[in-house]
């Protein structure tokens, strides 16, 4: 049996690098990742690691995609409710939104897209993906409002859009510990642009 083949064969899942990856950025922070360090944590060294994921940058986006992956089915859940579609776009924001400063998720999303000014049209498209799940499910929530009369009437799309800039803007204000800007305060902030801007006129 050749090397490579031993590797492949004794290698965790690919889901295990993944979830060790962001774990480590968890706990660590995102500097602190290192092939060398996660080889370790998984008991893999470096070179396999780049053997399976090719560089840094692709193990990022695919540890970004992994933890998009878990995110998109808890918003799929939390959308496919009965309940009130206002309660529905509430959940949607409170799950946007980090939890705080260094938030894991919210670290590598902002890393992978600093990168992605040297990406490849591959790399590119993936994370297109990643935004557009998100977007897609927002209109269709806002649209399904608007349509039972909960909100008024808006294009659905263009709201939409505004509201993502304006929780990515926020997110990353918390995401980076800018002095000022905590989740409480952008959850309020967030709050009052909704009801200004979709609150059905009795």
């Amino acid at each position: 049996m050749t090397g490579a083949a031993r590797a492949r064969r004794n290698a965790p899942p690919r889901e295990d690098v993944l979830a060790a990856a962001m774990d480590m950025i968890a706990e660590r922070g995102l500097e602190k990742l290192t092939m060398a360090g996660l080889g370790r944590e998984v008991g893999m060294s470096s070179g396999h690691l780049l053997y399976y994921f090719r560089s840094k940058d692709e193990l990022l986006l695919q540890a970004l995609e992994w933890s998009e992956g878990r995110l998109g089915a808890e918003r799929s859940r939390l959308l496919s409710g009965a309940g009130p579609a206002a309660e529905r776009l509430a959940a949607y924001v409170d799950l946007y939104v980090p939890e705080g400063h260094r938030d894991p998720h919210w670290t590598l999303w902002l890393e992978v897209w600093n990168r992605s000014q040297n990406a490849d049209d591959d790399a590119r498209t993936r994370q297109a993906a990643i935004e557009g799940a998100w977007h897609r499910d927002l209109v269709a929530l806002i649209a399904e409002g608007v349509s039972r009369g909960e909100f008024r009437p808006v294009d659905a799309d263009r709201f939409a859009t505004r509201l993502r800039a304006l929780l990515d803007g926020f997110s990353i204000h918390v995401a980076i510990g800018l002095r000022g800007t905590d989740r409480g305060q952008v959850l309020r902030h967030v709050r009052e642009f909704l009801a200004e801007g979709l609150a059905a006129t009795p």
